[in-house]
Protein backbone atom coordinates (compact mmCIF):
# COMPACT_ATOMS: atom_id res chain seq x y z
CA UNK A 1 0.00 0.00 0.00
CA UNK A 2 2.76 2.53 0.58
CA UNK A 3 4.67 1.66 -2.63
CA UNK A 4 1.70 2.41 -4.02
CA UNK A 5 1.15 5.75 -2.10
CA UNK A 6 4.70 6.39 -3.68
CA UNK A 7 4.74 5.90 -7.19
CA UNK A 8 1.23 7.82 -7.98
CA UNK A 9 3.20 10.72 -5.66
CA UNK A 10 6.06 10.50 -7.67
CA UNK A 11 4.43 10.40 -11.01
CA UNK A 12 2.14 13.09 -9.83
CA UNK A 13 5.47 14.99 -9.48
CA UNK A 14 6.86 14.19 -12.60
CA UNK A 15 3.81 15.41 -14.20
CA UNK A 16 3.89 18.50 -12.75
CA UNK A 17 7.07 19.09 -13.02
CA UNK A 18 6.59 18.29 -16.97
CA UNK A 19 3.78 21.36 -16.77
CA UNK A 20 6.23 23.31 -15.08
CA UNK A 21 8.84 23.04 -18.00
CA UNK A 22 6.17 23.04 -20.81
CA UNK A 23 5.25 26.53 -18.85
CA UNK A 24 8.75 27.90 -18.88
CA UNK A 25 9.40 26.63 -22.08
CA UNK A 26 7.34 29.36 -23.97
CA UNK A 27 8.75 32.58 -21.99
CA UNK A 28 11.25 32.98 -19.62
CA UNK A 29 10.65 35.69 -16.57
CA UNK A 30 13.32 37.74 -18.25
CA UNK A 31 11.29 37.41 -21.61
CA UNK A 32 8.47 38.20 -19.75
CA UNK A 33 9.84 41.34 -18.77
CA UNK A 34 10.97 42.59 -22.10
CA UNK A 35 7.92 41.51 -23.81
CA UNK A 36 5.56 43.85 -21.05
CA UNK A 37 8.06 46.35 -21.57
CA UNK A 38 8.06 47.20 -25.21
CA UNK A 39 3.86 46.23 -25.06
CA UNK A 40 3.19 49.20 -22.66
CA UNK A 41 6.10 51.08 -24.88
CA UNK A 42 4.14 50.99 -27.78
CA UNK A 43 0.69 51.48 -26.50
CA UNK A 44 2.51 55.13 -24.72
CA UNK A 45 3.72 55.50 -27.99
CA UNK A 46 0.52 55.70 -29.90
CA UNK A 47 -0.91 58.20 -27.63
CA UNK A 48 1.90 60.32 -28.96
CA UNK A 49 1.29 59.14 -32.44
CA UNK A 50 -2.14 59.51 -32.37
CA UNK A 51 -1.80 63.30 -31.26
CA UNK A 52 1.14 63.86 -34.22
CA UNK A 53 -1.19 62.48 -36.37
CA UNK A 54 -4.18 64.97 -35.18
CA UNK A 55 -1.85 67.74 -35.46
CA UNK A 56 -0.58 66.46 -38.94
CA UNK A 57 -4.48 66.66 -40.41
CA UNK A 58 -5.65 69.99 -38.84
CA UNK A 59 -2.18 71.38 -40.74
CA UNK A 60 -2.42 69.67 -44.24
CA UNK A 61 -6.07 70.88 -43.84
CA UNK A 62 -5.66 74.05 -43.03
CA UNK A 63 -3.37 74.90 -45.26
CA UNK A 64 -4.93 76.77 -48.27
CA UNK A 65 -5.88 79.15 -45.30
CA UNK A 66 -2.46 79.34 -44.04
CA UNK A 67 -1.63 80.61 -47.49
CA UNK A 68 -4.36 82.48 -47.94
CA UNK A 69 -4.48 84.97 -44.90
CA UNK A 70 -1.13 83.84 -43.19
CA UNK A 71 -0.45 84.73 -39.33
CA UNK A 72 -3.24 87.64 -39.48
CA UNK A 73 -6.06 84.97 -39.78
CA UNK A 74 -5.91 85.33 -35.95
CA UNK A 75 -5.82 89.13 -35.65
CA UNK A 76 -8.65 89.78 -38.79
CA UNK A 77 -12.37 89.87 -36.88
CA UNK A 78 -14.09 89.59 -40.27
CA UNK A 79 -15.88 86.65 -41.05
CA UNK A 80 -17.79 86.48 -44.17
CA UNK A 81 -18.66 83.34 -46.27
CA UNK A 82 -19.99 84.95 -48.75
CA UNK A 83 -16.75 87.11 -49.97
CA UNK A 84 -14.35 84.14 -48.91
CA UNK A 85 -13.06 86.43 -46.46
CA UNK A 86 -12.28 85.30 -43.01
CA UNK A 87 -10.63 85.88 -39.52
CA UNK A 88 -10.86 84.22 -36.21
CA UNK A 89 -10.12 87.26 -33.36
CA UNK A 90 -14.27 87.31 -33.09
CA UNK A 91 -14.02 83.74 -32.47
CA UNK A 92 -10.90 83.94 -30.47
CA UNK A 93 -12.35 86.54 -28.20
CA UNK A 94 -15.58 84.62 -27.76
CA UNK A 95 -13.45 81.68 -26.42
CA UNK A 96 -11.10 82.97 -23.98
CA UNK A 97 -13.83 85.40 -22.58
CA UNK A 98 -16.31 82.63 -21.93
CA UNK A 99 -13.57 80.35 -20.29
CA UNK A 100 -12.14 83.22 -17.97
CA UNK A 101 -15.29 83.75 -17.02
CA UNK A 102 -16.82 80.65 -16.48
CA UNK A 103 -13.73 79.69 -13.96
CA UNK A 104 -13.81 82.47 -11.96
CA UNK A 105 -17.40 81.06 -11.16
CA UNK A 106 -16.82 77.46 -11.13
CA UNK A 107 -13.43 77.17 -9.70
CA UNK A 108 -13.89 78.76 -5.88
CA UNK A 109 -17.01 76.94 -6.09
CA UNK A 110 -15.82 73.76 -6.61
CA UNK A 111 -13.07 73.57 -4.07
CA UNK A 112 -15.37 74.81 -2.01
CA UNK A 113 -17.68 72.47 -2.08
CA UNK A 114 -14.71 70.11 -2.35
CA UNK A 115 -13.64 71.38 1.05
CA UNK A 116 -17.13 71.24 2.31
CA UNK A 117 -17.93 67.35 1.51
CA UNK A 118 -14.33 66.33 2.35
CA UNK A 119 -14.38 68.73 6.43
CA UNK A 120 -17.65 69.65 7.15
CA UNK A 121 -20.43 67.26 6.66
CA UNK A 122 -20.18 63.73 7.92
CA UNK A 123 -19.04 60.83 5.91
CA UNK A 124 -22.63 59.48 4.50
CA UNK A 125 -24.07 62.77 4.10
CA UNK A 126 -21.19 63.86 1.91
CA UNK A 127 -21.11 60.93 0.30
CA UNK A 128 -24.41 61.36 -1.09
CA UNK A 129 -24.17 65.16 -1.56
CA UNK A 130 -21.17 64.10 -3.88
CA UNK A 131 -23.07 61.84 -5.88
CA UNK A 132 -25.73 64.29 -6.69
CA UNK A 133 -22.38 66.78 -7.60
CA UNK A 134 -21.27 63.90 -10.10
CA UNK A 135 -24.56 63.40 -11.49
CA UNK A 136 -24.32 66.82 -13.50
CA UNK A 137 -21.29 65.60 -15.38
CA UNK A 138 -23.31 62.29 -16.62
CA UNK A 139 -26.13 65.17 -17.86
CA UNK A 140 -25.48 65.77 -22.07
CA UNK A 141 -24.76 69.15 -23.24
CA UNK A 142 -27.59 69.40 -25.80
CA UNK A 143 -29.85 69.27 -22.11
CA UNK A 144 -27.79 71.99 -20.83
CA UNK A 145 -28.21 73.95 -24.36
CA UNK A 146 -32.32 73.07 -23.79
CA UNK A 147 -32.00 74.27 -19.85
CA UNK A 148 -30.15 77.63 -20.74
CA UNK A 149 -32.69 78.05 -23.75
CA UNK A 150 -35.99 77.82 -21.64
CA UNK A 151 -34.81 78.66 -17.94
CA UNK A 152 -31.43 80.29 -17.82
CA UNK A 153 -31.92 82.46 -20.95
CA UNK A 154 -35.13 84.14 -19.88
CA UNK A 155 -33.86 84.46 -16.03
CA UNK A 156 -30.86 86.22 -16.80
CA UNK A 157 -32.88 88.38 -19.08
CA UNK A 158 -35.37 89.33 -16.79
CA UNK A 159 -33.74 88.91 -13.01
CA UNK A 160 -30.03 88.94 -13.39
CA UNK A 161 -29.18 91.88 -15.79
CA UNK A 162 -31.40 94.38 -14.19
CA UNK A 163 -29.68 93.69 -10.98
CA UNK A 164 -26.60 93.81 -12.34
CA UNK A 165 -27.22 96.84 -14.56
CA UNK A 166 -28.88 98.68 -11.56
CA UNK A 167 -25.51 98.14 -9.35
CA UNK A 168 -23.05 97.90 -12.08
CA UNK A 169 -24.92 99.66 -14.89
CA UNK A 170 -21.79 102.35 -14.82
CA UNK A 171 -19.08 99.40 -15.73
CA UNK A 172 -19.11 98.38 -19.85
CA UNK A 173 -19.25 94.90 -18.99
CA UNK A 174 -23.00 95.67 -17.96
CA UNK A 175 -24.38 97.60 -20.15
CA UNK A 176 -26.50 97.45 -23.61
CA UNK A 177 -29.64 95.16 -24.26
CA UNK A 178 -29.97 91.68 -23.42
CA UNK A 179 -31.92 89.25 -25.22
CA UNK A 180 -31.01 86.58 -22.63
CA UNK A 181 -28.63 84.68 -24.78
CA UNK A 182 -25.09 86.03 -24.58
CA UNK A 183 -21.53 85.67 -23.53
CA UNK A 184 -23.01 85.60 -20.07
CA UNK A 185 -25.30 82.78 -20.60
CA UNK A 186 -22.75 80.49 -22.02
CA UNK A 187 -20.45 81.25 -19.62
CA UNK A 188 -22.84 80.48 -16.40
CA UNK A 189 -23.49 77.40 -18.53
CA UNK A 190 -19.60 76.31 -19.13
CA UNK A 191 -19.30 77.20 -15.17
CA UNK A 192 -22.60 74.61 -14.18
CA UNK A 193 -20.73 72.19 -16.50
CA UNK A 194 -17.02 72.12 -15.34
CA UNK A 195 -18.04 72.24 -11.88
CA UNK A 196 -18.18 68.43 -10.92
CA UNK A 197 -15.26 68.03 -12.64
CA UNK A 198 -13.00 70.44 -10.69
CA UNK A 199 -14.94 69.19 -7.40
CA UNK A 200 -13.97 65.17 -8.34
CA UNK A 201 -10.51 65.96 -8.83
CA UNK A 202 -10.13 68.80 -6.14
CA UNK A 203 -11.87 65.88 -3.09
CA UNK A 204 -9.09 63.49 -4.31
CA UNK A 205 -6.81 65.84 -4.17
CA UNK A 206 -7.80 66.67 -0.65
CA UNK A 207 -8.19 63.55 0.73
CA UNK A 208 -4.13 62.90 0.21
CA UNK A 209 -3.40 65.31 2.84
CA UNK A 210 -2.24 63.49 5.81
CA UNK A 211 -5.29 63.24 8.89
CA UNK A 212 -1.96 63.77 11.29
CA UNK A 213 -1.37 67.13 9.42
CA UNK A 214 -4.81 68.76 10.28
CA UNK A 215 -4.85 67.69 13.57
CA UNK A 216 -1.22 69.15 14.66
CA UNK A 217 -2.46 72.24 12.95
CA UNK A 218 -5.96 71.94 15.61
CA UNK A 219 -3.67 70.95 18.31
CA UNK A 220 -1.71 74.07 17.85
CA UNK A 221 -4.90 76.07 18.22
CA UNK A 222 -5.69 76.64 14.88
CA UNK A 223 -9.77 77.32 14.11
CA UNK A 224 -10.96 75.01 11.75
CA UNK A 225 -10.97 77.74 9.30
CA UNK A 226 -7.05 78.31 9.67
CA UNK A 227 -6.35 74.55 9.63
CA UNK A 228 -8.49 74.44 6.35
CA UNK A 229 -6.03 77.19 5.16
CA UNK A 230 -2.91 76.21 6.29
CA UNK A 231 -2.54 72.79 6.48
CA UNK A 232 -5.50 71.73 3.41
CA UNK A 233 -5.28 74.36 0.96
CA UNK A 234 -2.23 75.79 0.86
CA UNK A 235 -0.08 71.80 0.79
CA UNK A 236 -2.70 70.73 -2.17
CA UNK A 237 -2.30 73.94 -4.51
CA UNK A 238 -0.45 71.77 -7.41
CA UNK A 239 -3.17 69.74 -7.60
CA UNK A 240 -6.24 71.74 -6.86
CA UNK A 241 -4.89 73.94 -10.27
CA UNK A 242 -4.29 70.38 -12.02
CA UNK A 243 -8.13 70.48 -11.66
CA UNK A 244 -9.43 73.97 -12.73
CA UNK A 245 -6.93 73.63 -15.45
CA UNK A 246 -8.75 70.14 -16.38
CA UNK A 247 -11.87 72.29 -16.04
CA UNK A 248 -10.68 75.07 -18.23
CA UNK A 249 -9.95 72.27 -20.80
CA UNK A 250 -13.27 71.31 -20.96
CA UNK A 251 -14.80 75.03 -20.90
CA UNK A 252 -12.85 75.68 -24.14
CA UNK A 253 -13.65 73.02 -25.77
CA UNK A 254 -17.30 72.92 -24.90
CA UNK A 255 -19.54 73.18 -28.64
CA UNK A 256 -23.27 72.21 -28.35
CA UNK A 257 -24.40 73.84 -25.01
CA UNK A 258 -22.58 76.97 -25.68
CA UNK A 259 -23.88 77.06 -29.72
CA UNK A 260 -27.47 77.21 -28.44
CA UNK A 261 -27.20 79.92 -25.74
CA UNK A 262 -24.34 82.12 -26.88
CA UNK A 263 -25.97 84.11 -30.15
CA UNK A 264 -23.49 82.41 -32.45
CA UNK A 265 -22.44 86.12 -33.32
CA UNK A 266 -19.26 87.30 -34.56
CA UNK A 267 -18.21 89.98 -32.56
CA UNK A 268 -16.68 91.42 -30.43
CA UNK A 269 -17.82 94.24 -28.01
CA UNK A 270 -17.34 94.58 -24.15
CA UNK A 271 -20.73 94.14 -22.85
CA UNK A 272 -21.33 90.82 -21.75
CA UNK A 273 -24.94 90.86 -22.35
CA UNK A 274 -23.91 90.71 -25.98
CA UNK A 275 -24.03 87.50 -27.92
CA UNK A 276 -20.80 86.46 -29.39
CA UNK A 277 -19.38 82.95 -30.88
CA UNK A 278 -16.66 80.52 -29.69
CA UNK A 279 -14.05 78.55 -31.94
CA UNK A 280 -15.76 75.15 -31.37
CA UNK A 281 -19.40 76.45 -31.72
CA UNK A 282 -18.55 77.93 -34.96
CA UNK A 283 -17.09 74.85 -36.56
CA UNK A 284 -20.08 72.64 -35.12
CA UNK A 285 -22.72 75.64 -36.85
CA UNK A 286 -20.83 75.98 -40.78
CA UNK A 287 -19.06 72.88 -41.04
CA UNK A 288 -21.82 71.14 -42.65
CA UNK A 289 -22.33 74.24 -44.76
CA UNK A 290 -19.82 75.49 -45.82
CA UNK A 291 -19.83 75.37 -49.78
CA UNK A 292 -16.26 76.43 -50.69
CA UNK A 293 -12.81 74.77 -50.28
CA UNK A 294 -11.58 78.14 -48.89
CA UNK A 295 -14.24 77.97 -45.96
CA UNK A 296 -13.38 74.37 -44.78
CA UNK A 297 -9.80 75.02 -44.70
CA UNK A 298 -10.89 78.45 -42.79
CA UNK A 299 -12.66 76.09 -40.34
CA UNK A 300 -9.80 73.31 -39.66
CA UNK A 301 -7.72 76.67 -39.08
CA UNK A 302 -9.62 78.00 -36.84
CA UNK A 303 -9.86 74.20 -34.63
CA UNK A 304 -5.78 74.36 -35.12
CA UNK A 305 -6.25 77.96 -33.34
CA UNK A 306 -8.13 76.43 -30.62
CA UNK A 307 -5.34 73.11 -30.23
CA UNK A 308 -2.55 75.91 -29.71
CA UNK A 309 -5.24 77.77 -27.52
CA UNK A 310 -5.36 74.87 -25.22
CA UNK A 311 -1.84 73.88 -25.65
CA UNK A 312 -0.58 77.54 -24.22
CA UNK A 313 -3.14 77.55 -21.44
CA UNK A 314 -1.89 74.09 -20.16
CA UNK A 315 1.55 74.93 -20.24
CA UNK A 316 0.95 77.97 -18.28
CA UNK A 317 -0.96 76.29 -16.01
CA UNK A 318 1.77 73.63 -15.65
CA UNK A 319 4.63 75.92 -14.73
CA UNK A 320 2.27 77.71 -11.98
CA UNK A 321 2.41 73.94 -10.83
CA UNK A 322 6.31 73.34 -11.19
CA UNK A 323 6.94 76.63 -9.87
CA UNK A 324 4.79 76.11 -6.28
CA UNK A 325 6.19 72.83 -6.25
CA UNK A 326 9.82 74.29 -6.62
CA UNK A 327 9.04 76.52 -3.56
CA UNK A 328 7.55 73.86 -1.52
CA UNK A 329 10.74 71.92 -1.81
CA UNK A 330 12.59 74.87 -0.54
Amino acid sequence: MVRDIENVQNSFSTENNGNISKKKSFLTYGEQDKFAYFLLKLIASLVIILLLGMIAMLLNSSLPAIKEFGIGFAFNDNWNPVEDEFGALAFLFGTLVTSALAIMIAAPLSISVAVFINEILPTKLGKLISLFVEMIAAIPSIVFGLWGIFFLGPFVKDVLTPFLKSNFGFLPLFQGASFGIGILTASIILAIMITPTITSICREVLKTVPKIQKEAALALGATRFEMIKIALIKPSFSGLTGGVVLGLGRALGETMAVAMVIGNSPTITASLFSPAATMASVIANEYAEADSDLHLSAMCYIGLLLFLVTFIVNSFARAIVWKKQRKARG
